[in-house]
């Protein structure tokens, strides 16, 4: 994700200029008191579910052409448990569900906080598979805690449900050490193009309705899913090594669009020569039309809005940037996925880092200079927000604020000194091996921190530790001058 530089909540566009320039479930009652589990995320200690681990989501959705109703929806859920069941839970608060199966019997279930707590006829035990229908409606008005699920654009919906929002759409273990496999199977109007991740399986025109149909080739964290129905045309294009490229835009803006959209196959090659082979099955931009505050890495298909595109104000290589940075995102959060929260700092910080590379490559903005005002800044960037690696939680109502200055130039910044202190050469296949190694898979910082030791031929656990968790900045290896700013403590109230 990038909070965008538009939002009141990131001061983003200074620091980047600068640096160049009601919730509703109808449940059948259950035998005894139930409540939500999660599986003790430091920042989102109810998020994600114990005892089972999914394999494929099957979604089924139908858009009536009216974004303010609730579509109908069916969820399947493949799944192996890990231990006995006798309920299972799953993350989902924002519908009404109908019927739910488990293992092709009825099923009782209830509600606990944010979860639907089900209880199957016969416990399931471990080792076992487990298949989960959930009969619901997916609503796409939004509740007030939300933030956000489905996005209601001018002409349709799209999905943001990064970091805590999946389950406001449809019935899921919604926390990205569960990754899985997805097919979306979308019916909507005629006039509407419906998108998803990953590739089209098929289209079938049925009267006044078409049936659309997507699947993932590679496996995805519940929070990069997308679905996109609106009046959109969507543009094909040949990337590195024949990868197709799609790109989804508006139709009314299809011609004041195309010369960014056809940006996208070079800056895929550009990351290549970087990083390596670009590690999913297509990928495209989603230009919507809507004010969502920020801009999205969902898997293959990257949300924007229409706006960065569009307003005169933002220059070209600020754009590029942006879109660069989502698009590193797919190899660095999206393919190597968070294990925790926590590691949010291995998303951002990639991401950034790439984003203010390309921007020094392509249009002559130093690194080094944003580098250095991100390294006056930390410390204050660290106080209010925590260090890299352990950021503070989110605001309360506000789960999006953990998207603070510390994860994205604050992390790219220890990326910065991790390649001042073991250099150029080996910080490069750091990079490479990163993304290859853990390629559809979650990570760690501490296998970040155990690469990097083994790349550099000594113990980087020290110099970690002090970047990563420490309440003060280290000195910058290389840079003895480069100094951090006073915090400004607030007086007591």
């Amino acid at each position: 994700m990038l909070l965008s530089t538009r939002s009141p909540r990131h001061p983003r566009t200074a620091a980047l200029l600068a640096a160049g320039a009601s919730v509703a479930l109808l449940a059948a009652a259950a035998p005894r008191p139930a409540a939500p589990l999660g599986i003790g995320d430091r920042l989102f200690p109810h998020l994600g579910n114990p005892g089972y681990d999914v394999r494929a989501y099957d979604i089924s959705l139908t858009y009536q052409g009216d974004n303010s109703k609730p579509l109908d929806a069916v969820t399947r859920i493949d799944a192996r448990t890990t231990s006995r069941l006798d309920r299972v839970n799953l993350d989902f608060s924002h519908g009404i569900v109908r019927s739910v199966e488990v293992n092709g019997s009825r099923a009782s279930f209830t509600t606990g906080g944010e979860d639907l707590i089900v209880t199957p006829r016969r416990p399931v035990p471990a080792g076992w598979p487990m298949h989960i229908t959930v009969r619901h409606t997916s609503d796409p008005m939004p509740a007030k805690d939300a933030e956000v699920g489905w996005v209601r654009t001018k002409d349709g919906l799209a999905m943001a449900n990064q970091a805590d929002a999946a389950h406001r759409v449809f019935p899921c273990n919604d926390h990205p050490s569960d990754k899985a496999l997805f097919t979306f199977r979308i019916n909507a109007p005629e006039k509407y193009t419906a998108v998803a991740n990953g590739l089209p399986v098929a289209r079938t025109r049925g009267g006044a309705d078409t049936d659309w149909t997507y699947r993932t080739a590679h496996p995805m964290a519940t929070e990069l899913a997308q679905v996109s129905i609106g009046r959109s045309t969507v543009l094909h294009q040949e990337g590195p090594h024949g990868l197709p490229v799609r790109d989804v835009v508006p139709t009314k803006d299809v011609k004041a669009l195309r010369p960014w959209i056809n940006k996208t196959p070079g800056q895929l090659a550009w990351m290549e020569k970087k990083v390596g082979r670009y590690p999913f099955e297509n990928y495209g931009v989603l230009v919507a039309e809507a004010s969502t505050g920020f801009e999205l890495e969902t898997q293959t298909l990257s949300l924007f809005e229409r706006e960065l595109f569009l307003r005169p104000e933002y220059p070209s290589w600020y754009v590029d940037s942006i879109m660069v940075h989502e698009l590193a995102h797919q190899w660095f959060g999206d393919s190597v996925s968070p294990r925790t929260w926590s590691d949010l700092w291995l998303n951002e910080g990639h991401a950034t880092w790439y984003e203010a590379l390309y921007a020094q490559e392509k249009a002559d903005r130093p690194l080094e200079t944003r580098m250095r005002n991100a390294y006056r800044d930390s410390d204050a960037w660290r106080a209010s927000g925590g260090p890299p690696a352990a950021p503070k939680g989110p605001v309360r109502g506000e789960k999006i604020s953990i998207f603070r200055p510390v994860v994205y130039d604050g992390s790219a910044l220890v990326l910065y000194a991790l390649r001042q202190e073991i250099g150029k050469e080996k910080f490069e296949r750091l990079e490479r091996e990163w993304v290859s190694t853990h390629r559809d898979s979650t990570a760690t910082t501490a296998d970040f921190t155990e690469l990097a030791s083994g790349i550099a031929g000594r113990d980087l656990s020290g110099f970690f530790h002090a970047w990563l968790y420490g309440a003060k900045t280290p000195p910058m290896p290389g840079h003895p001058k480069w100094k951090t700013q006073p915090v400004q403590r607030q007086a007591p109230k």
